[in-house]
């Protein structure tokens, strides 16, 4: 879930710089596989309509 989630911040603005917690390599392991997502239209607007 947390990959969907940097994928849908990272989808918002191409100038956008996260910048994720990370506490243990499996944790940054996790994080890195946010970039190989890819959200649908229909997804990421339904995101967007839950972030408000």
């Amino acid at each position: 879930m947390l990959q969907v989630a940097l994928t849908w911040l990272l989808a918002g603005s191409p100038n956008l710089l996260l910048i994720p917690g990370t506490s243990s390599t499996a944790h940054l392991a996790e994080n890195c596989g946010a970039a190989e997502l890819t959200l649908t239209e229909e997804a990421k607007a339904a995101l967007d309509a839950l972030a408000g």
